[in-house]
């Protein structure tokens, strides 16, 4: 046992391991940050942060020594627990903000869809490795499209418009790595163009429209709808080279910029850590997707391969709309920074997420 520990233990990608945990790192120092700017200093969420990046970490090197085969076995049970507990929250969860997305567990707010994007990428692994997707790929489409299709049905009805476009961001993603002809999403693009047509008129609620509006024009309305954006754009422009340093960020202090530690915590890195700051983030990022494509090339197993493709277009679509809606250049949905932002089950969902793709890593050295 102690042999086997030891060989998974030199196994380990410590570089992509570091790149993760100097994220997590920078979140939390952000996170206390804004905490110094209360009126009383509540350090509840930075402790709550703390005790949810401990029980990630330990899932982490769970995942990451546990086969990640038997995940490739269960995935359909998942996939099935993943829709009673969308189906759940919409019964028994609690609401917030206007959505009705989250658990409360012991004083704890859990939120299922962040794990959905765990089952959803296995499921769709699953499929695409048992599957030749040259035989029959209207069928291949139809069915790991209706598998996330699902999803966004139930994840709409909390409603979480954010996270339903991400989910459908993260298929699309996903289907086009595997190989599908481009006939096929000139198809879907003409569906979803319907869709979005009907889905304005019938479906969109007034705010929804009002952060389409802002998008196209973030002045419009600074003080009201296109305030989150207004204070954001001028947050990272006050940075600098340099920042003003932890806890003299003025917008994130005083409280002119909402939801800082979530949504716009990116805002407060660029204000408080100026564009060094802003650098060293991205650094840290790229350093994590250049180790997982490094790893790629040496897997020749399908489920894996497929597997970490899924893991990293899902933290890239969340960090590239994150950063575009901190700088005006996407509307506001809702997607929070991957490893940063505060968030207890968006950091144990990506740590479980980070160590199936360890998993993975580690059994493509080791020779059986």
């Amino acid at each position: 046992m102690f042999n086997k520990i030891t060989l998974y233990l030199k196994n380990f990608d410590w570089i992509l391991f570091a790149s993760v945990l100097l994220l997590i790192c920078f979140g939390l120092v952000e996170i206390y940050s804004i905490a110094l700017g209360q009126n009383e200093i509540d350090l509840l969420n930075f402790k709550k942060q703390i005790f949810f990046i401990a029980l990630g970490m330990i899932l982490l090197f769970v995942f990451a020594f546990l086969d990640y085969h038997n995940l490739r076995s269960y995935s359909n049970y998942l996939y099935l627990l993943g829709i009673l507990l969308l189906a759940a929250v919409l019964f028994f969860g609690v609401k917030i903000r206007g959505t009705r997305g989250w658990f409360n567990v012991a004083g704890f707010s859990l939120q299922p869809v962040e794990f959905i994007k765990f089952i959803l990428i296995l499921f769709l692994a699953r499929y695409f490795s048992s599957t030749s997707l040259k035989i029959n790929p209207l069928k291949h489409l139809i069915i790991t499209g209706g598998g996330a299709f699902i999803f966004i049905v139930l994840v709409l009805l909390q409603p979480d418009f954010g996270s339903a476009l991400l989910l459908l961001l993260l298929w699309l993603a996903m289907i086009a790595l595997a190989g599908f002809k481009r006939k096929y999403f000139i198809v879907l693009a003409l569906i979803f163009a319907v869709v979005a047509g009907a889905g304005w008129t019938f479906m969109f609620k007034d705010y929804q429209k009002q952060r389409v509006f802002i998008f196209l024009n973030p002045s419009f309305n600074p003080l009201e709808q296109g305030y989150n954006v207004s204070q954001a754009i001028i947050a990272v422009g006050a940075g600098g080279l340099s920042g003003r340093g932890l806890g003299f960020g003025s917008q994130s202090q005083l409280k002119f910029l909402p939801e800082a530690q979530t949504d716009f915590v990116f805002a407060v890195i660029a204000e408080e850590s100026g564009f060094l700051g802003v650098a060293l983030v991205l650094t840290f990022f790229s350093i994590f997707f250049y180790r997982c494509l490094v790893n790629l090339k040496k897997i020749n197993n399908d489920f894996g391969v497929f597997f970490i493709i899924g893991g990293l277009c899902l933290i890239f679509i969340e960090m590239f709309i994150n950063i575009s809606m901190n700088i005006g250049l996407l509307p506001v949905i809702g997607i929070s920074l991957p490893l940063l932002s505060y968030g207890g089950s968006a950091m144990v969902s990506n740590l479980m997420l980070i160590g199936v793709i360890e998993s993975i890593i580690i059994r493509s050295k080791i020779n059986y």
